[in-house]
């Protein structure tokens, strides 16, 4: 959007975590004003404005009615836990969230690297989205305690880290894929 720029490519505007999405990670897509040619956003157009607002939480009209059903459906990355996000970043502040998406990132990077077959990548991009830096830590821990691992083939160890974020989700009651708008 011409004349919207933002430093941090981590977390946007309106909340999503936008280093965990696999198109960002593919460089397809440079986050909310990370560069020319970003598609317009009524929440960006929003933030020029209201003075060029950094966070949605920091607006005086926070939470407005862009938000009423924004956590209802996913595009590339899951939206699931925007205002939570959101609340939890302005309760931390946004340097230590910010940190915290850093440790993701780095987590998820690790999981693309060494469990990935090729097709579970929108799963692991999406159970370190939602789950917390503590549980993924816990499950990284588990999986890589599995001695069985080093004899697996890459498909095996990937359906099997897969099955392990599966279970750790489905304990929370939280479902590891992304919602299509019906």
């Amino acid at each position: 959007m011409k004349g919207f720029h933002r430093d941090n490519q981590l977390f946007s505007l309106c909340g999503l975590n936008c280093g965990l999405c696999p198109m960002h990670l593919n460089k397809y897509c440079p986050g909310c004003g990370g560069g020319e040619g970003n598609q317009s956003c009524k929440i960006a157009k929003c933030s020029l404005e209201h003075d060029g607002v950094e966070y949605c939480f920091r607006c005086r009209e926070y939470p407005c009615e862009k938000y009423e059903h924004i956590d209802e459906f996913d595009s590339f990355i899951t939206h699931s836990n925007r205002k939570a996000d959101l609340k939890k970043a302005r309760e931390i502040g946004i340097e230590a969230y910010n940190a915290e998406q850093t440790e993701k990132t780095e987590l998820l990077n690790l999981l693309l690297a060494n469990y990935n077959d090729g097709r579970k990548k929108t799963l692991f991009c999406v159970a370190v989205n939602l789950l917390e830096l503590q549980e993924i830590n816990e499950i990284l821990l588990q999986i890589k305690g599995n001695s069985e691992l080093e004899r697996l083939t890459l498909k095996e160890k990937s359906s099997y880290a897969a099955g392990v974020f599966q279970n750790a989700a489905k304990r929370k009651n939280i479902e590891l894929k992304l919602r299509k708008k019906k």
